[in-house]
């Protein structure tokens, strides 16, 4: 036993014997390995950040590969759909359950005027600046002749004037089963609306029931007879500041009644109950002084007309007065895009179809100048079709000026028929 105790203490004496590592060399060496774990410890952190940072910049990488190739399909899709005149939209309450959007042909401009003008008057500018409209009667009110940049109107002043077309047979119903009426006027700033009365207030012993009038602002119409109201889109009913040059366009067929503001379609009824018989224009609350004058210009009715495609196979060609163009220009006006629609669907149905597009113009003016205006008016509708996607070798046009009227050139209506666009089959 007592050897193993002393075996047992040998070692500690050894260690007591052993000359001891003062504190200052510990408290050194210590130092160090705390030095190399600290530098250890922030290279192993740097590592992990700089892996993080190259992790992020891939994952962005990889999401904008994935959000380009996203926006293509959907651009494809989307592509095809156009192709197809389909869309596809995800059903509320079940994101994987889609359904076919139908395709919707709307035609919100289908105004095509007349065959025939039985009354025109833009007004002449042989009227004389301050007297009362040669062509018109008057009921109330007042309304004279005045030029604004550089075209005769008619200027409707003094309380609420209202007019009729001055003619020889206005005691009669003037206004056929088929005819259109157009006209534009101008609203001024606060300016109240208009009436357009489908019967002659002065001649024309219509019963009060059958009194049927509309009332147009550059908002929209209101027809009374009907009940029907339609606004303008994209402009306040209610907003008696607006003031503009307006189109109103009015489309009668048997019983049918369509009015259009500008190049939209605001009211269109099946089945109207009155006759219309003739036309009185009528201005509210028209004063020169308070600059709440009503202007009006380009009045013109029309009777008929036959369909494009029946007038094609019965006389070769179709007739239209009704696509208009600026004072001695070649530009065309928003209102002439009814008949050249139809026109294009005509060819567009028809593709064995091909026409000529011959310009023709009324006798005032020089021969050459209307030579050359009619060429380049019969160029401008052949390029307004051709850009809508009809094939250029389908087209020609060709011009005629006055050597070809179809009417006398001594009338205002006589003019308004000679001054006209035909497309003659080729």
């Amino acid at each position: 036993m007592m050897k193993s105790l002393l075996k047992g203490l040998i070692p500690l004496l050894f260690f007591l014997c052993t000359p001891q590592i003062t504190h200052g060399q510990f408290l050194k060496k210590l130092a160090k390995k705390a030095e190399a774990k600290v530098e250890r410890e922030a290279e192993e952190r740097a590592e992990k950040r700089v892996n993080k940072k190259i992790d992020e910049e891939f994952d962005k990488a990889e999401d904008a590969i994935d959000g380009k190739d996203k926006k293509e399909e959907k651009k494809n899709k989307e592509t095809e759909e156009k192709k197809t005149g389909n869309s596809t939209v995800k059903k509320e309450g079940n994101e994987n359950q889609e359904i076919v959007e139908p395709k919707v042909v709307w035609n919100k401009f289908d105004f095509v005027p007349g065959d025939t003008v039985i009354f025109e008057d833009a007004p002449s500018a042989e009227e004389e600046n301050g007297e009362f409209p040669s062509r018109w009667d008057l009921i109330k009110g007042q309304v004279e002749i005045a030029n604004i940049d550089g075209e005769n109107v008619m200027m409707f002043i003094d309380g609420s004037p209202m007019i009729i077309p001055y003619l020889k047979n206005s005691k009669e119903d003037y206004l056929p089963e088929i005819f259109t009426i157009e006209f534009d006027f101008y609203k001024p700033v606060k300016g109240n609306r208009i009436s357009v009365y489908l019967t002659d207030y002065k001649n024309q012993k219509t019963p009060n029931k059958y009194k049927m009038y509309m009332d147009i602002s550059s908002g929209g119409v209101s027809e009374k007879l009907a009940g029907v109201t339609g606004n303008f889109p994209g402009i306040d009913y209610r907003n008696s500041s607006d003031a503009r040059w307006i189109h109103v366009s009015i489309a009668f067929t048997k019983g049918k009644l369509k009015v259009y503001m500008d190049d939209t379609r605001v009211i269109n009824i099946p089945h109207y109950e009155g006759n219309p018989s003739g036309l009185s224009l009528q201005a509210y609350w028209a004063e020169l002084e308070a600059d709440k004058a009503f202007y009006f210009k380009n009045i013109r009715i029309a009777k008929g007309g036959v369909k494009y495609y029946d007038r094609v196979l019965s006389e070769g060609k179709i007739i239209v007065n009704g696509i208009k163009f600026d004072v001695n220009k070649a530009t065309l006006k928003p209102e002439s895009m009814g008949p050249i629609n139809k026109i294009y669907q005509l060819m567009q149905k028809q593709p064995n179809l091909n026409f000529s597009v011959e310009g023709h113009t009324d006798s005032d003016g020089g021969d050459d100048v209307n030579m050359t205006l009619s060429k380049a008016r019969g160029k401008t509708v052949m390029g307004k079709l051709i850009g809508m996607g009809i094939a250029g070798e389908r087209l020609k046009f060709n011009g005629f000026g006055e050597s070809k009227p179809i009417d006398n050139n001594s009338t205002p209506e006589g003019k308004a028929n000679n001054r006209r666009v035909e497309f003659v089959k080729f």
